[in-house]
C-alpha cells in the first residue's frame, strides 16, 4: 500500500462480505418459497424473507462503495484518510443500524414501503454514519489532488445522500408516494450510482492496464454525461402507472431507452483501454471482473431494461417475473461484480501478499456469473409465459403461478450454484493466501502511471 490508512477498508469490505453471504441466504429462502409455497410458512413469512434479502443487498453495496472509496481516496488525491477514527466509527453505525433493521423485521418491525422499510430512527442512523463518510472523505480531497476520478466519485455519493434525503418524505397519497419514492430507488441505481461505476471501473483501468490518465478520465465525463442525461428523465418509465400524467410515457419511453447507451460505453471503455494498455498485470482475477462487470451490467441493465421499458410492452410485462430477471441481472452485473472486482484488486494489498487465491477466485466468477445468467433466462421465461397467461389470456394470479413451477424450480437450482460460487469467492478473499503469480509478474501495479 501507498498509503498506511488504506487499511480502514478492510473491515469495510470484511463486513459487507458478511452481509453479501446473509443477503443471498435469504435469497435462496425467498426462491425456496416460489417452489413449495409453505416452506417456512409460520416461522417467517415470504415477505420478511424477501425484504431481508433485498435490504441485505441495499446495506452491503453501500459499505461496498465506502470501502471501496477509502481505499482508493488516498492514492487519488495522494493523501491519507482525514480520520481513520470517524471511518471506523461511522461503519460500526452503519452496521449496527443495518443489523437493528434485519432483526426487527424478523419481528415485523418495519414500514412498509418497498427498500424503504427501515424504521426511521435506523434511516436517522444511517444518514448520520453516511455524513460521517462523507465529511471524512470529502476532508482528503480538499487536503490533496483532484482528478476526475475522485471528483466524479464524491459527486456521485453526494447526490446519492442527497436523494436518499426522500426516503424521510412519506405522503399519505399514494401516487405522491410513489412518485417520489422512485427518487430514491430509481435515481440511485439508474442515476448516481452510475457515476460511482464510472469511476471505480476508471480507477481499477488506470491501475491494470497503465493507459494514460487523461485518456481514461475523458472516456469518464462522456459516460458521466450520458448517465445523467438519460437517468434523470429515465426515471419517467416507473411514472407510467402510477397516476402521473401521461406526458410521462413518451418522455420515459425515449430516455430509459437512452440509458442503454452509456452502459454500452462502459464496455467499449473498459476492452479498448485493456486492448490499449498493458495486459501483463499479476493480477488476473481483478482484470476478469474489470471486464466481467461493465459487460453483464449492458446485459442486465441495458438489454434486459430495454426489453420492457417502452410503455406499449410495459403495458402488459409490469410487475411480472420479467421485471425479477432484469433486476437481478442488473444488480449484479452493475454492482456487485464491481465491489468484488475492487476487493479482489485491494486484498492483496490491504494483506501485503502478492495476488493469491486467483484460480479459486476465477471459478467463483465463472460459477456465480453463469448461475446468474441462468437464473436470469428462466425468470424471463418464466415472466413472457405469465405476461401471456395472466395479462393476455386473463387467467388469474394464483392460476399462473401453478403452471411456473418448473422456471421456479430452475430458478432454485441457479440460486444454489450462486451460493456455492460466493463461498469459493469469499474463501479466496479470506482464507489462506495460495500465491498465483503469472510467469514474469513481480508487482501489482501495471508500472509508473502516466499523467
Amino acid at each position: 500500500m501507498k498509503y498506511e490508512t488504506q487499511k480502514v477498508a478492510l473491515p469495510f469490505f470484511m463486513v459487507a462480505m458478511a452481509l453479501f453471504a446473509l443477503q443471498v441466504v435469504f435469497g435462496l429462502l425467498a426462491a425456496t418459497v416460489y417452489a413449495w409455497p409453505n416452506f417456512m410458512a409460520e416461522l417467517m413469512p415470504f415477505n420478511i424473507m424477501r425484504v431481508s434479502h433485498t435490504n441485505l443487498l441495499i446495506v452491503w453495496l453501500l459499505l461496498g462503495f465506502m470501502g471501496c472509496t477509502y481505499y482508493l481516496m488516498p492514492e487519488e488525491a495522494e493523501q491519507e484518510i482525514h480520520s481513520p477514527t470517524i471511518a471506523y466509527i461511522q461503519l460500526a453505525m452503519f452496521a449496527f443500524a443495518g443489523a437493528a433493521a434485519l432483526v426487527g423485521y424478523q419481528f415485523g418491525i418495519h414500514e412498509g414501503r418497498e427498500f424503504l422499510e427501515q424504521p426511521f430512527w435506523v434511516k436517522v442512523l444511517i444518514t448520520i454514519s453516511f455524513l460521517m463518510f462523507l465529511f471524512n472523505t470529502s476532508m482528503t480531497l480538499l487536503k490533496g489532488r483532484r482528478t476526475a476520478i475522485n471528483l466524479v466519485l464524491m459527486l456521485g455519493l453526494w447526490l446519492a445522500a442527497v436523494f436518499w434525503l426522500f426516503a424521510f418524505y412519506n405522503p399519505s397519497n399514494l401516487a405522491v408516494d410513489k412518485l417520489y419514492w422512485w427518487w430514491v430507488v430509481h435515481l440511485w441505481v439508474e442515476g448516481v450510482w452510475e457515476l460511482i461505476m464510472a469511476a471505480l471501473l476508471g480507477y481499477l483501468l488506470i491501475k491494470m492496464t497503465g493507459v494514460d490518465r487523461e485518456v481514461i478520465e475523458k472516456w469518464l465525463y462522456i459516460i458521466v454525461g450520458l448517465s445523467l442525461f438519460s437517468g434523470l428523465l429515465g426515471t419517467g418509465h416507473h411514472y407510467y402507472w402510477i397516476g402521473a400524467p401521461s406526458y410521462w410515457q413518451p418522455i420515459g419511453s425515449i430516455f430509459s431507452t437512452l440509458e442503454v447507451i452509456p452502459f454500452f460505453a462502459m464496455v467499449v471503455f473498459a476492452f479498448t483501454m485493456f486492448w490499449k494498455g498493458s495486459r501483463n498485470h499479476p493480477n488476473k482475477a481483478a482484470m476478469l471482473w474489470a471486464l466481467g462487470c461493465p459487460t453483464v451490467a449492458f446485459f442486465g441493465a441495458g438489454v434486459w431494461g430495454f426489453m420492457h421499458t417502452l410503455h406499449w410492452i410495459n403495458y402488459y410485462s409490469h410487475g411480472t417475473q420479467v421485471t425479477a430477471a432484469h433486476g437481478h441481472l442488473a444488480f449484479y452485473g452493475a454492482y456487485v461484480m464491481l465491489i468484488l472486482g475492487v476487493i479482489t484488486f485491494a486484498m492483496p494489498q490491504l494483506r501485503r501478499v502478492q495476488p493469491y487465491n486467483q484460480v479459486l477466485n476465477m471459478w467463483g466468477f465463472w460459477i456465480m456469473t453463469g448461475a446468474m445468467c441462468f437464473m436470469t433466462f428462466t425468470l424471463t421465461f418464466a415472466g413472457v409465459v405469465q405476461t401471456h397467461l395472466q395479462r393476455v389470456l386473463g387467467m388469474n394470479y394464483m392460476e399462473v403461478q401453478d403452471q411456473l413451477g418448473l422456471f421456479y424450480l430452475m430458478r432454485l437450482g441457479a440460486g444454489v450454484a450462486v451460493a456455492i460460487g460466493a463461498v469459493m469467492l469469499l474463501y479466496a478473499f479470506f482464507g489462506p493466501a495460495r500465491e498465483q503469480v503469472p510467469a514474469g509478474g513481480t508487482q501489482l501495479t501495471a508500472g509508473p502511471e502516466r499523467t
